[in-house]
């Protein structure tokens, strides 16, 4: 069982932001799901079995935190990217600071039009590097199923880039 649960907060909260920043593409927004997260993760701790790995059960409990937030919303589609400011690079001369965010800019772009289950898996596998298996926990799926759909999310990503897969390969492996 987890003993001190601000020691968790504190390793497990930059994580389970971005995670969900990523969804939502609001700053406050995240700031807000991830303490209810939190709030949730406290209460249920005791539902925690240790079946799946600690990140891995708070990124469920995010992603049903923000889906329930769109849902309460009545938000069908995800937000698009609206301050591009947010994305941030760590590329030390300007132009190269440029060119970065205008890629990250397109290729999130590109994953927003997306639906939201390859979204969902792309960025799970991607950007929060999860596991197959931690992926399928996490949304309710098989392992199989998360492989397909990871398979056709890539598809669907490269036909957003009109086909540009050198553009994209380099883009997916840097987030």
């Amino acid at each position: 069982m987890v003993d001190d649960f601000e020691e968790v907060y504190l390793e497990y909260s930059d994580k389970i932001y971005g995670f969900i920043f990523l969804l939502v593409r609001h700053k406050e927004t995240a700031e807000d799901l991830t303490q209810e997260t939190f709030y949730k993760a406290i209460k249920r701790l005791d539902h925690f079995k240790n079946q799946a790995s600690l990140l891995t059960w708070l990124l469920k409990i995010a992603r049903n935190v923000t889906y329930d937030h769109f849902r309460r919303k009545r938000i069908i589609r995800f937000i698009s990217l609206g301050n591009e400011n947010e994305i941030d690079s760590e590329s030390p001369s300007p132009e190269s600071t440029a060119m970065n965010k205008e890629e990250i800019t397109q290729l999130y772009s590109a994953l927003y039009r997306l639906k939201n289950d390859y979204r969902d898996v792309l960025i799970l596998r991607k950007v929060n590097e999860c596991s197959i298996k931690e992926t399928a926990y996490i949304l309710g799926w098989t392992e199989a199923k998360v492989k397909a759909k990871m398979t056709r999310g890539f598809v669907a990503l490269r036909k957003e880039f009109d086909g540009k897969e050198g553009f994209i390969n380099g883009s997916i492996k840097r987030i």
